[in-house]
């Protein structure tokens, strides 16, 4: 016997999706609006990467980590701010201390002296899984070169989707994608989760993903005014939502479930990196369906798409 799959979507339901936009993109205005003031007044919680410090991996031989204990001894040093959180085994944690000021050999060397520093006071009932030692001169590098993979993502996105589309489809799609990083920056912030290379790597993904999701319903967009040209513009938008509605939120929904079990199990090294990916992509979602399109109509859209770049005829209907 032939097993067939069940499918639960209500594909005879349209939603009214693109009849309630200005709702939706005041929603998104506002969210988007306050994570940039609080971008402005609060600023990141940058970790180890960007602004410099040492950062240790540790797991007590004798039993759980006595984190009071471990603070206590570590504040005896002197060191400035000293960070201890605990991990998923109650016999590990993590360590951070703070950049070192510059001293007459300089600040690498500083912070140098003060790992050992520690590594010395933590004693032999403590081993040190891992070190990570940044100096403020490759935390600076490292900083401007996250800005940078970023920027040079959303430029990328921009030219392939003008080339591949139109430009009016790229301009949309990029406020679509800054929307949704600028909103994620936001939540780190207010939140004040640690943002370090491993969450800009989670950005780079975002930004894919996101664009990705976008990409499916402008080409069904550009198919559909093709087929319909006499149709209006808003009413062919609500219908081409419509018919990827489905896969939008299917691709979503499993992608999200293998996330949250990296979350819900990964060690904390890598939480960072999972919580900007479940954030991304609910708010990535949200804007492929609630603010692109919105965006493409107030910035105009060509309707004749029956001629390609080179001037050739295309039956109507026909895909690329």
């Amino acid at each position: 016997m032939k097993f067939k799959g069940i499918d639960f979507w209500p594909h005879d339901r349209v939603f009214q999706i693109m009849g309630m936009r200005k709702g939706f993109v005041l929603v998104s205005m506002v969210v988007f609006i306050a994570a940039i003031a609080m971008l402005a007044t609060k600023g990141m919680n940058f970790g180890i990467d960007f602004k410099g410090g040492s950062l240790f991996e540790i797991q007590s031989k004798t039993g759980p980590a006595d984190i009071a204990a471990l603070r206590a001894k570590l504040n005896a040093l002197n060191l400035g701010d000293v960070q201890i959180q605990g991990l998923d085994k109650p016999e590990e944690a993590l360590i951070r201390i703070e950049q070192q000021k510059a001293g007459k050999d300089g600040a690498e060397k500083a912070q140098q002296n003060a790992a050992s520093k520690v590594q010395e006071a933590l004693g032999d009932g403590i081993v040190i899984r891992r070190v990570e030692v940044v100096g403020p001169a490759v935390s600076g590098e490292l900083q401007q070169a996250g800005f940078i993979a970023v920027a040079c993502a959303i430029l990328g996105i921009l030219l392939y989707i003008w080339f591949r589309f139109e430009w009016q489809f790229g301009v949309a799609a990029v406020l679509a994608l800054v929307h949704d990083i600028t909103i994620t920056l936001g939540v780190f912030s207010f939140l004040g989760l640690e943002f370090g290379l491993t969450e800009v790597a989670a950005l780079l993904t975002l930004a894919g993903y996101s664009i990705n999701d976008t990409v499916v319903v402008f080409d069904r967009m550009r198919e559909n005014l093709r087929r319909y040209k006499k149709m209006p513009l808003p009413e062919l938008m609500n219908k081409s939502i419509n018919e990827t509605l489905s896969r939008t939120i299917i691709t979503s929904a499993t992608t999200l479930i293998a996330v949250l079990a990296i979350w819900v199990f990964g060690t904390a090294v890598i939480q960072g990196f999972a919580f900007a990916l479940i954030f991304g992509i609910l708010i990535g979602t949200w804007s492929s369906i609630f603010v692109a399109s919105p965006f493409l109509m107030w910035i105009g859209v060509k309707r004749d798409w029956s001629a390609d770049a080179s001037g050739n005829k295309k039956p109507a209907g026909a895909s690329v």
